[in-house]
């Protein structure tokens, strides 16, 4: 990777925009950053980092903390643009942080959302766009680089200071950081992983112990005392031996229970047979109760059937005599009927020949046939007149009709008349509803545009009120936050002085007797200084200076609260103002302004809403009057067509008249002509159908009479009247026969019941008594019954048992391979984890990867090492333990001037510098090999250089002068003044009043 070009815009300490050419500074291989403390030159690393990976390293990234310039001016936005070259392509990476920018429309402040943007250059296209995506810019980057933004941090900007804490750390801190930049996680996973599944394998061990010791709780709950003569398990879940100790005593519980099952078996064989003979002895006893029962029914029966008999004779009699009457009983039938028949004959001439005249009452059936058929045609001959008098009484109803209609015409035409008189000034009223009604809807509209901004002006200035009152906290929380930094500042500046005025007693307390001082490097300390009365130690300075930072913090905080409020109070107010920029109204007269605008707003909308009624009613009105023209028209039609109807009308009528006259005779009218015709017709037809009627009646009921005499003669009857009154209905002749057959039916079963041997022998023998016999087979069932439940309990119990045991055998099977599979995971999570007996230096898998990779940077820089220290001096990795801590990731140096190993702790300032270098340097090998071979072809190097000698510095440079071999660029990153003279090419940063800038150097 080489970097080519570095635009920074208002970012950190860079009030404008500054260019840095590398391709420049790189064009000697070895090039000096250097200017005043605070003037920017880390920020300039930082931009790089930013450009790349979107922020600074993690130890400037503090929360809440701006990268853009207070030096900027507030239109000029930040941003980083930086060209470099990376796996073969040419990109340009431009970066810009989320930042406040002024309003486009009004005053104030709006935040900008971070923005990112990557080109590629091709020597055919020239630039072109790749991406605007934050995460897509990022992956391709970082896939590039092969490296994350913590790697690269210490790859490629290495800081000094970082790796002298690394050479003076415990094995854990120097863990920490490289497991960062080798990204071990994978196999600090593994170890996770490792305990994970041994944590769930010892569970499901766990958890199968548990139910074998729950099925072996189950099996003392079946066994019930069995199980008491075994001897309880004892072992807890986990623990090795449980499963068969469950086993074991799963066996003893079910041979018992066997045992006991065969004795209820005994006992129920002997239960039964007890049984058994209760049971017929109790069946002999209540046979012969039954049949001496028996015998003294039939006893009973007998005398009471005795008693019954003359009924029995009785009965049958009287059946018998109404058999013989039921032969009569059809011609005395059939005469009744002809009897009834004869009287309605007689009752039906009567009234016939009362609605004749006095001289028709007696004249026979001829006669009245006669007369009906005289009347009949002269009935015939009214027809032709009837429907003349029909078509009389028509016309009286079109006559009728025709005055109706006419009336309702004349009535129309006046209506018609009346409206249409009026029809001007209505038209015109409707059109004058319709205009007053537009112009409503116009001003509601006018006013409904006033309404909306009035309302937002209202609202804008309830929140101006509420601002200026936030304005004013703001305020003065401000020059409260302004006055603790001063005193802050102040007491941190008081406890720094003190402390230097007495930092020759502090460096004192670190000297140790034949080790040189890190100030004079003398081995001799005669007169060591000694700290006075209020000496400030560093860590009370550090304190101070935590809390003037906090302060400050607090400071910066309390304005930028300031500078949004204020913002929010003069937009509130820009907006309360509305188009009026001259005065501000106060709530109370926007109110009063959107009350009124409302009032005048809900008057002419409800004057609008009339347009559209106004208009169909005018719609309506001209449909009306065309109709009403129309209506009128046709009623004028109407009365010439009725004039000729009524003249025509008048002319039938008149003819009608004289044919209906000679045709009713006296009679009223034709119709009541014909109905007294239609009458008398009537009459004599049901005359003469009466005699003829009764006549036939006489000839059967004399017939009737004949056929009873007869059959009452052959059935033995002397009379007629004899066999009616024998006559018994169907009913009573059932009744009769079922007595008789009840008596008959009883008679034989009781001659049945006495021809019974069995029971006549028993009643020659004592009473019986089956109460006894019933107690002794109660007693003998309950007996049965209690051996039987014992039996089916002993018997569940065997079979819950072995039930049971089945299951704890399938679980002790199935915990097999569990157990073994929890005994392999075990041992390799231990082995991970650096806790087991076999792991002797008790080194963790992640520890032990690091330890490998530790070799490989101390192997790296070991080469560079030695050129720096003339050859005195190796880096070698020791894996031996320290105290009670795990081994893996000690680091010691090797002097060759005495032969002996000791800690890189105890390094001088210099060689703790050069140390820390080539281990940095050796690193940055490491790393870039890791992250697939990309080539660095660019790197910083961060201060230190200041204590080192002339010599020792000479040796040093020449070792960076070698990183040009591989076509690299150095820049050291220092204000050391030497090196100025020693570097030609050097980039200067100057810190001015209006922000830093950068001043390229070249030879």
């Amino acid at each position: 990777m080489r970097l080519h070009r570095l635009s920074i815009t208002a970012f950190g300490p860079f009030g404008a925009t500054q260019e840095v050419d590398f391709d420049a500074l790189s064009s000697a291989g070895l090039f000096l950053l250097h200017g005043p403390t605070g003037a920017g030159k880390t920020s300039v690393l930082d931009a790089v980092c930013f450009a790349l990976y979107g922020a600074v390293p993690g130890a400037r990234q503090s929360p809440g903390a701006s990268l853009r310039s207070d030096h900027a001016p507030v239109d000029l936005p930040t941003e980083v643009q930086l060209e470099l070259t990376v796996g073969g392509r040419r990109l340009e990476v431009t970066r810009s942080p989320a930042q406040p920018r002024p309003k486009k429309r009004g005053d104030g402040f709006t935040m900008e959302k971070a923005q990112s943007r990557l080109r590629g250059y091709d020597p055919e296209r020239g630039w072109h766009a790749l991406s605007k995506s934050h995460q897509e810019i990022g992956e391709e980057l970082t896939q590039l680089i092969g490296m994350s933004r913590d790697q690269f941090c210490q790859v490629v900007l290495l800081p000094q200071g970082d790796f002298a804490r690394f050479l003076r750390s415990d094995a854990e801190a120097r863990g920490k950081l490289l497991g960062r930049l080798f990204d071990t996680r994978r196999f600090a996973a593994v170890e996770e992983r490792l305990a994970e599944l041994r944590r769930g394998a010892e569970a499901r061990v766990t958890a199968a112990d548990e139910r074998i010791l729950a099925l072996a709780q189950r099996i003392a709950q079946a066994a019930g005392p069995a199980g008491a003569e075994a001897t309880p398990v004892a072992a807890r879940p986990g623990e090795p031996g449980l499963a068969e100790a469950v086993l074991e005593w799963a066996a003893i519980a079910r041979s018992t229970a066997r045992e006991r099952l065969d004795i209820a078996h005994r006992v129920v064989a002997w239960a039964e047979g007890r049984q058994r003979e209760a049971r017929h002895a109790l069946d002999a006893v209540r046979e012969l109760a039954r049949l001496q029962q028996r015998y003294e029914e039939t006893r009973l029966r007998s005398a009471a059937l005795e008693e019954r008999r003359p009924e029995h004779d009785r009965c049958q009699k009287e059946l018998e005599r109404a058999r013989k009457a039921d032969r009569v009983a059809p011609a005395l039938e059939l005469r009744e009927e002809a009897e009834r028949a004869y009287r309605a004959a007689s009752d039906g001439l009567g009234r016939a020949r009362a609605l004749l005249s006095p001289e028709l009452r007696d004249v026979g059936a001829d006669r009245l046939a006669e007369l009906e058929r005289k009347f009949q045609q002269e009935l015939y001959a009214l027809d032709a007149a009837r429907e003349a008098e029909e078509r009389s009484a028509r016309i009286e109803g079109e006559r009728v009709r025709l005055n109706r209609e006419a009336q309702a015409d004349d009535e129309l035409i006046r209506e018609a008349d009346v409206w249409l008189a009026d029809w001007d000034s209505t038209r015109a009223a409707l059109k004058g509803r319709i205009d007053a009604s537009q112009e409503a809807a116009t001003r509601a509209e006018q006013l409904a545009g006033l309404l909306a901004p009035a309302r937002r002006r209202l609202d804008a200035a309830g929140r101006r009120d509420a601002l200026a009152t936030d304005v004013q906290q703001a305020e003065e929380r401000l020059t409260g936050a302004r006055e603790q930094e001063l005193d802050a500042r102040k007491s941190w500046l008081d406890l720094r002085e003190r402390r230097l005025r007495g930092i020759a007693a502090e460096l004192a307390a670190g000297l140790v007797a034949g080790e040189p001082c890190t100030v004079c490097g003398s081995a001799d300390h005669p007169v060591p200084a000694s700290p006075g009365d209020g000496h400030v130690d560093r860590a009370t300075e550090e304190r101070a200076l935590a809390a003037q930072q906090s302060a400050e913090e607090a400071r910066a905080r309390a304005e930028q609260q300031l500078g949004l409020v204020r913002e929010r109070h003069a937009a509130a107010e820009t907006e309360a103002r509305g188009d009026d920029a001259s005065a501000s109204s106060t709530v109370a007269e926007l109110g009063e302004l959107v009350d009124r605008l409302t009032g005048e707003h809900a008057e002419a909308h409800r004057l609008a809403a009339a347009t559209n009624p106004a208009r169909e009613a005018l719609t309506a009105a001209e449909r009306e009057h065309t109709e009403r023209l129309e209506q009128r028209q046709q009623a004028h039609g109407r009365m010439s067509a009725r004039t000729a109807a009524r003249e025509a009308l008048d002319a039938e009528q008149a003819r009608l008249e004289e044919q209906i006259a000679a045709a009713r005779g006296e009679s009223p009218s034709v119709a009541a002509h014909a109905e007294r015709l239609t009458r008398r017709v009537a009459r004599l037809a049901d005359a003469a159908e009466a005699v003829r009627t009764e006549q036939d009646a006489a000839q059967r009921r004399k017939q009737a009479d004949d056929r009873l005499s007869d059959a009452a003669f052959r059935a033995g009857f002397d009379t007629p009247e004899a066999a009616a009154a024998t006559l018994l209905d169907a009913a009573v002749q059932r009744d009769l026969q079922h007595r008789i057959d009840t008596w008959q039916a009883e008679a034989a079963a009781v001659a049945d019941r006495r021809a019974e041997r069995d029971a006549r022998e028993a009643a020659e023998q004592p009473a019986a008594q089956p109460s006894a016999a019933q107690g002794e087979f109660e007693t003998a069932e309950w007996l049965l019954r209690e051996a039987s439940s014992a039996l089916a309990a002993a018997d569940e119990r065997c079979g819950e048992l072995t039930r049971l045991s089945r299951q704890a055998a399938d679980e002790v099977r199935r915990l097999g391979p569990v157990r073994q599979e929890y005994d392999r995971i075990a041992r390799l999570a231990g082995l991970a984890a650096g806790t087991s007996a076999d792991n002797e230096r008790k080194m963790r898998l992640e520890a032990y990867v690091l330890a490998a990779r530790l070799e490989q940077v101390a192997a790296a820089a070991t080469a560079r090492l030695q050129r720096m220290s003339s050859g005195r001096y190796t880096l070698v990795h020791s894996d031996a333990r320290t105290g009670g801590r795990r081994a893996g990731l000690g680091l010691h140096v090797v002097d060759a001037w005495t032969g002996s190993e000791r800690d890189t702790a105890t390094l001088s300032g210099g060689e703790t510098f050069f140390a820390s270098l080539a281990l940095a340097l050796g690193l940055a090998d490491v790393v870039t090999e890791e992250a697939g071979g990309v080539r660095l072809d660019t790197l910083f190097i961060d201060e230190g250089f200041g204590s080192l000698d002339d010599q020792t510095l000479d040796e040093v440079l020449d070792v960076l002068d070698s990183l040009r071999e591989r076509d690299r660029s150095v820049g050291i990153v220092s204000h050391v003044a030497d090196l100025r003279r020693r570097i030609p090419v050097r980039l200067e940063v100057v810190k001015e009043r209006q922000g830093s800038s950068v001043r390229h150097r070249l030879a």
